[in-house]
């Protein structure tokens, strides 16, 4: 082991001398001469190579430790403890390179190193072109936003179901997660439509133009899907015995805790009876009437009877959502916000209250009459 030798014989001049140049200058000459020849060591002469540098990185700190690194990060056959050492360095601009590129860190290593250190180094693991689920699950559980965008963008991630399910759940509040979550392939298709149940008509809208051929045509059958139970429940809560749900919102009004908050969970959760009877109960309207205006399908029908009980667009729009609405592009919930506001309280009142006339005068009709196609035109008359 002559080169062995030599290695060291420089490396304790090196350290000896006290000179940090030195020393630095040694660094370098040393990793040029294991990356020029990195494809043609042996696992012993790799072994001399790591114990050298070991060594004098013991010594030496800042800009000559992130060059190493940057030097060491692509090469396969990289002295292990070395890049070891690097990748748990607390600076982050020397370890993550390795923590990026290196192939010689094992799942155990980066596990080990996303549970002890900070988000920078998280953030580096989310980059690598291959991460297996073990490592994904510790990333999801103390990573923050910048970590999700980063493993739901790479293509290169795996993820356990729980971590799907914890992507599907941040994604409800980060439209720009959910596009990301939305576009990947391997997304459990219980998962997906989940995703795509709570997802915004923008959302949904952007889904379908960034996705390809193949990707599209899974969304438009997951929304098909959605749309037909929508109809399935529709028909069977015609049927359901709103009493229980009537209950219960009269027990949360006694309680104090029947506000807009608790109408826009419903929504989102699709708890369908609950809403219905919380916004009767708001804005003072039979429950009958309420029901077959959410029936409707026409977003006027919807309008009213918010508008009546107070309820701001945030919440409209969930609840448009969990209806369904036909019509609800991004042009469309434009249009329809601009209607709801010009829409006062008052009006929409008296706009309920003139359907509950016609209703009781058309004798159990199937559903109310909506005035016009207009919300507009159709106020136009009310007294």
């Amino acid at each position: 082991m002559q080169a062995g030798q030599s290695l060291i014989s420089e490396l304790e001049d090196a350290i000896q001398s006290g000179s940090k140049d030195k020393r630095v200058d040694s660094l370098r000459r040393i990793t040029d001469l294991f990356v020029a020849d990195a494809d043609r060591l042996n696992d012993q002469q790799i072994e001399v190579f790591d114990d050298v540098l070991c060594h004098l990185i013991k010594r030496i700190e800042g800009k000559a430790l992130e060059e190493l690194s940057r030097r060491l990060a692509p090469i396969n056959q990289a002295p292990s403890d070395v890049v070891r050492r690097l990748a748990r360095h607390d600076d982050i601009a020397v370890a993550a390179p390795i923590l990026t590129q290196s192939t010689r860190l094992t799942d155990s290593d980066l596990i080990e190193i996303a549970n002890t250190k900070p988000q920078g180094h998280l953030l580096a693991i989310s980059g690598r072109s291959q991460i297996g689920a073990p490592v994904t699950d510790v990333l999801l559980h103390r990573g923050d936003r910048d970590v999700f965008h980063k493993l739901a963008g790479n293509s290169g991630a795996s993820f356990s179901e729980n971590g799907f399910a914890t992507l599907v759940k941040h994604s409800e509040r980060d439209e720009q997660l959910a596009e990301k979550v939305g576009l990947r392939l391997d997304v459990p298709l219980r998962l997906f439509r989940e995703l795509l149940l709570r997802a915004t008509e923008a959302v949904r809208s952007r889904l379908m133009a960034l996705a390809g051929p193949d990707s599209r045509e899974q969304i438009q059958r997951v929304l098909a899907a959605i749309a037909e139970d929508a109809q399935h429940e529709a028909g069977f809560q015609n049927q359901h015995d709103y009493a229980a749900a009537q209950a219960h919102v009269l027990a949360m009004r006694a309680t104090g805790e029947l506000d807009e908050a608790a109408i826009f969970e419903f929504a989102k959760t699709g708890h369908y009876a609950d809403l219905v009877a919380a916004l009767a109960l708001v804005c003072g309207s039979p429950l009958p009437l309420v029901e077959r205006l959410l029936q409707n399908g026409t977003r006027e029908a919807i309008l009213v009877p918010c508008k009546a009980a107070g309820l701001q667009w945030p919440t409209v729009r969930m609840v448009m959502t969990c209806r369904s609405i036909s019509g609800s592009s991004e042009h469309d919930l434009d249009s329809a916000r601009t209607d709801y506001f010009k829409l006062s309280q008052t009006n929409a009142q008296r706009v309920l209250r003139f359907w509950q006339v016609r209703q009781t005068a058309a004798n159990g009709a199937s559903a109310p009459v909506v005035a016009s196609p207009s919300l507009a035109a159709g106020l136009k008359g009310i007294p």
